[in-house]
């Protein structure tokens, strides 16, 4: 199984200059940041599950950037119900990756319905284009290959453990000034 911070690195190594990143709340967010913080990553600070909904909004304003949707799988659960809007809208450039560790870590680890629930057989029920379930990085890199501009909607479920890393900073960037930098880098075009 992946760590979920080599996860996260290995998905920003796919993520080309004028792609978006979205990332949810907690230690998805934390570890994006330390790993590639750029402009065009949008870290959503205290709002689990609305990030799919965000993810499906732009991917429909900028039909020609690829929008990666990092989040958990707490923050999936939800909001389950975007998951089959997602796949009505059919957003070619939607790469919507749920880092599955069964739990609830952010907030000490209480374990989710996930162990029970398959995330990837809803969204495959759902009618997303592409469903991929790994666990391994080498799985995910292949995975990743195969998120080409226009194909989607994409759904990689990761199956991750629980990792807790020291030394992982804050997001240290405040609400605003996430905000202001992102829409300068979606209103310049990357």
């Amino acid at each position: 199984m992946i760590a979920r911070y080599q996860a996260i690195q290995t998905i920003l190594e796919h993520v080309a200059d004028e792609d978006i990143v979205l990332s949810t709340t907690g230690m998805i967010s934390r570890e994006a940041f330390a790993t590639q913080d750029r402009p065009g990553n949008f870290y959503m600070l205290g709002s689990m599950g609305l990030l799919a909904s965000l993810g499906l909004g732009l991917a429909v304003l900028t039909p020609q950037r690829r929008v990666f949707v990092l989040e958990g799988d707490g923050s999936v659960l939800m909001s389950l119900g975007a998951l089959p809007l997602i796949a009505a809208e059919r957003p070619g450039n939607l790469v919507h990756i749920v880092l599955d560790n069964e739990a609830y870590e952010s907030t000490g680890g209480q374990p989710s319905i996930s162990s029970r629930v398959d995330l990837g057989e809803v969204a495959k029920s759902a009618g997303y284009a592409r469903v991929a379930r790994v666990a391994e990085a080498e799985d995910l890199d292949r995975a990743l290959l195969g998120c080409a501009l226009g194909d989607g909607p994409f759904l990689i479920l990761v199956k991750v453990g629980i990792d807790p890393v020291e030394g992982i900073p804050r997001v240290s960037h405040s609400p605003t000034d996430i905000r202001d930098r992102f829409i300068n880098f979606i209103q310049r075009g990357g």
